[in-house]
């Protein structure tokens, strides 16, 4: 009787595709520093981008009604409610000027569904990505997923973490499918000027490229800072424009997990099929909230953009007076990129840093506080600290960091 080969080779238990994919720092470090506090450690954590500030009543009022309507206890389009679809195309021409049909977007389970399904839905298996560095840690691993092929170029403070199109053009290859553009921008807080924007949008028009834009810090920018669209400040590139969004940053919505894509409609169709099989609707109560956000007026978020900018103008200040560390001071959004590079290699408290990891490491043990490592993004040597959080805390943290660094030697 024939018995079952024991030889067999093993079959990995993950997939290449999947097991390939890198934690996300951000949500690593945040959840790192919840779990030291709630040990009782006083961490005050610099890493996640989340602002600290309640959702606007009337949002929440919303969400409150619908629960206790039967209708949204059912599915929806898996696109989204029309009426959110609409408003979402209507809020669009009011902030940004891009005048697009509600049948364009798409309603998603939070911002990085977006980044996920745009790349899905346009890159095929060795199309290249280019990804200007300082990216968020998300951008590359939904590239890979797509089976493409990511191809940083780094920029770093003297251009403001600024792309040039000499540097674009240098990076462009036959297989170039794409173009990632954030601006506001995660993780650096910079804003590309009208002049730039309007140079990069007719850079990739003139040469078949598309453009996927994440304005989601679309309101968060100070300073006289302009957060210019794409599509609008080149029209001709808009049939090949992808655009995320989102109410997390904007509305302190985070936790409600609500964003969207927009896009032209062949693009929008075959990324609302995609979602229909990944994971259907968004939920009808966040949809519901959305919709009094996206429709209402923006008096929450002057006025969250108000300590923002306080804020900014605060960690700029303490980090720069840090020997060893520089911090541009950004025009956007709600983070921090400061160079660290000066201190990796030098002695704290019986240990030598050589990484920007190591000395985020360091920082964690003795000082308490949490910030991620520029490694996460593409840029070796720098730190990225969100200053969303308490005016206190801030400052305490800052002040923290500043006297541990400081023994430096």
């Amino acid at each position: 009787m024939a018995t079952a080969s024991t030889t067999s080779t093993p079959r990995n238990r993950i997939s290449a595709r999947i097991g390939g994919i890198a934690e996300s720092a951000t949500l690593a470090v945040d959840a790192k520093a919840k779990a030291l506090k709630a040990a009782g450690r006083p961490v005050i954590g610099f890493g996640a981008g989340e602002p600290d500030f309640p959702t606007p009543p009337a949002i929440v009022a919303a969400a409150q009604a619908a629960c206790a309507d039967p209708k949204n206890h059912r599915y929806t389009p898996a696109a989204g409610l029309p009426e959110l679809r609409e408003a979402i195309a209507a809020k669009t021409k009011r902030d940004s000027g891009f005048d697009v049909a509600a049948s364009q977007v798409l309603v998603t389970n939070g911002g990085k569904q977006a980044v996920y399904q745009a790349f899905a839905t346009i890159i095929d298996p060795g199309d290249e990505v280019i990804l200007p560095a300082p990216y968020w840690t998300t951008y590359p691993e939904a590239i890979s997923l797509a089976g493409g092929v990511p191809v940083k170029i780094v920029t770093g403070p003297d251009a403001d973490y600024l792309p040039s199109v000499e540097q674009l053009e240098a990076a462009r290859t036959p297989r170039t499918k794409a173009l990632l553009w954030c601006s506001p921008s995660n993780p650096t807080g910079s804003v590309a000027s009208r002049e730039l924007t309007e140079a990069v949008g007719r850079w990739a028009a003139e040469n078949d490229v598309w453009v996927i834009t994440d304005e989601i810090y679309e309101h968060l920018v100070y300073d006289g800072a302009e957060a210019a669209s794409v599509p609008v400040v080149v029209p001709e590139i808009a049939d090949r424009t992808i655009v995320l969004n989102g109410v997390a940053k904007t509305y302190a919505m985070t936790g409600w997990r609500v964003g969207w894509m927009i896009g032209p409609a062949d693009v929008i169709k075959a990324a609302g099929n995609l979602q229909s099989h990944l994971s259907s609707n968004v939920a009808n109560v966040s949809q519901r909230a959305a919709l009094e956000a996206v429709s209402g007026p923006l008096d929450a978020v002057a006025e969250m953009r108000k300590a923002f900018d306080r804020r900014r103008r605060t960690i700029v200040e303490l980090l720069s007076a840090i020997p060893g560390v520089q911090c541009p001071t950004p025009r956007g959004a709600f983070y921090v990129y400061p160079a660290v590079g000066e201190l990796l290699g030098k002695e704290i408290r019986g240990t030598v840093a050589n990484t920007s990891v190591d000395l985020a490491a360091l920082i964690l043990e003795h000082a308490e506080v949490a910030v991620v490592p520029g490694e996460a993004f593409g840029t070796p040597g720098f730190f990225r600290l969100s200053y969303a959080l308490g005016d206190d805390d801030l400052r305490t943290g800052v002040t923290r960091m500043g006297e541990l660094l400081a023994e430096a030697k």
